[in-house]
This record gives C-alpha cells, sequence and structure tokens, in this order.
C-alpha cells in the first residue's frame, strides 16, 4: 500500500491508575472504566489481591502507600505498558482508625497519615512531570463527609481527610496553569470494607479497656464486629463511579462532587448555618 494511504495509527485509549482496587469503590470503578475503553491499571495494597484481578484480565501493580518503593515500582509499570503516559489518576485507596482523639496514640495518627494523605502525595508527585510532559491529565482525590465535618470516635480519619481537602484545593490552582485538572469526590455512606479492615487498625492502636470512656466504647464495638446491613442513606460505589466519570469527560472540572445525601446536606450547614448549629447536628447523628 502506498505511504499516502496508510492507515491511521489506533488512536490510543486512555490510561488511569485507580488504588484501592480490592474491593469497593476502586473495584467499581476499575471495571466501569474498563468497560468504558479504558486502560486501567487496577493498583491493591496486597499482591494476592493483585494476582486476582490479573486473573480477570487487569493490569494490577501492587502499590503500598506506606512503601514509597511500591509506588516508585508501580508508576513505572505503568508507563512501561502505555509508552510513557498517564490520562488519570484516582487516589482512593485509605484506611481508617476509630477510636476517641484522647485514647489515639502519636504513632497510630502518623500511621493512618501514611496511608491517607503522605502515600497520596507521593504518588501525585511522582504522576505529575508525566502528565506536564504530555500536556494535560486529571488527578482525582477521594475525600470524605469526614472532610467536610468532624464525627465522634473518627478523629483519626478525619484528620486525613480534612488533610487532604486543604492539599487538595492548593494543588488544583498550582496546577490550573499546566493543564492538570484537580478534583475531590466527597462520599458519605458508601458500601465498602472500611469498616471490617480497619478492626486490626483499632486492636493494634486503641487499649479501650483502659480508657476513661471505656463504657462508651459499645457503640463502636458493636458497629465493627457486628454485620448490621447497609447504613441509612448509603449508596454502592456506582455513585462515586459516575462522579469520577463527570470528572475524567470535563475538560474544566469541578472543585469538588457530592456522593450521597448527607454530604449534600453537610455541605448546605457548612453554608447556612453558625459553627455551634452544625456541632449541634452533628453531635446527634
Amino acid at each position: 500500500m502506498p505511504a499516502d494511504h496508510a492507515p491511521a495509527p489506533a488512536a490510543r485509549p486512555r490510561s488511569i491508575l485507580i488504588t484501592g482496587c480490592s474491593s469497593g469503590i476502586g473495584a467499581h470503578a476499575a471495571l466501569t472504566l474498563r468497560g468504558r475503553g479504558w486502560q486501567v491499571f487496577a493498583a491493591c495494597r496486597k499482591e494476592e489481591d493483585c494476582q486476582r484481578l490479573r486473573m480477570e484480565g487487569f493490569h494490577s501493580p501492587r502499590l503500598d502507600y506506606t512503601d514509597p518503593a511500591s509506588i516508585e515500582a508501580a508508576l513505572a509499570e505503568v508507563l512501561e505498558a502505555t509508552g510513557g503516559t498517564l490520562d488519570a489518576l484516582f487516589n482512593n485507596g485509605a484506611i481508617a482508625l476509630p477510636g476517641a482523639v484522647e485514647d489515639l496514640p502519636t504513632d497510630g495518627l502518623r500511621a493512618i497519615f501514611e496511608t491517607n494523605l503522605f502515600g497520596w502525595h507521593e504518588l501525585t508527585r511522582r504522576a505529575i512531570p508525566v502528565m506536564r510532559r504530555q500536556g494535560h491529565g486529571h488527578i482525582v482525590n477521594c475525600s470524605s463527609v469526614l472532610g467536610l465535618v468532624g464525627a465522634k470516635w473518627r478523629g483519626a480519619y478525619t484528620a486525613t481527610k480534612f488533610a487532604i481537602e486543604g492539599l487538595t484545593e492548593v494543588l488544583r490552582l498550582e496546577m490550573a496553569s499546566a493543564n492538570i485538572q484537580v478534583a475531590l469526590i466527597e462520599p458519605g455512606p458508601v458500601t465498602s470494607k472500611l469498616r471490617q479492615n480497619s478492626i486490626p487498625h483499632f486492636e493494634r492502636w486503641i487499649d479501650w479497656r483502659a480508657s476513661p470512656r471505656a463504657d462508651e466504647y459499645s457503640q463502636i464495638l458493636h458497629r465493627l464486629y457486628e454485620s448490621r446491613g447497609p447504613d441509612r442513606w448509603e449508596l454502592p460505589p456506582a455513585a462515586v463511579t459516575e462522579r469520577l466519570l463527570q470528572i475524567l469527560e470535563s475538560p474544566r472540572p469541578a472543585a469538588r462532587y457530592y456522593v450521597t445525601a448527607p454530604t449534600h446536606a453537610v455541605g448546605w450547614m457548612r453554608r447556612l448555618l453558625p459553627g455551634r448549629a452544625v456541632e449541634w447536628v452533628v453531635g446527634r447523628a
């Protein structure tokens, strides 16, 4: 065939690296985006989860936010597969550590920040030069309704989400001139294994029997160890994926995307009600 009649090269599929894909939000997002033609890199912390996803046909690099070497290796694996490009990053993997703030050892707080903030920052910093070179990109961080308002017994998780909110706000401002779009998704109650996965962290760090509030811990113990079915207002992970798709398909996404009625309600309260009124509502939840 003459050169001037050679077929045009096939368009490269858009690529996305998603963390926390062993279940819940990450798993659903990975499956949905793959179905829409994206080249999905579904990262997990545990190698056995990665192996399972590879059996399902996914690229699945192992990525542990507390291990900088695994972050570097995971991104290198992505770039080798894509020829050096990455269109989107969805920071989603996180852990929780329930317990009263007065019972929370500083090392425990430091551990949750390693996963929920510092690891996200490390991966994001490594992805930004790739997006700068190609002239575009989307960075999406999965926050929480607890990034908007605090809740009793959730001080450690709330602290990390407040921190990621601030870091993401500044990153969004700074990346605007580089055509790198940055946005937050803020879910409320969404079906996941976050609660079950928090049990080992609770048992490691919280000596609740020695706490002056030991008799109050029954409400945490019930939530952690008893299967109670869906929470009130709980939505499936598809609700988060819907917001993720909105962001990825937008050349100029908004700063925040709420998911679930509680998040919309809290956002409304923070704008319209005095601080004491918000405390009263949240304290009764």
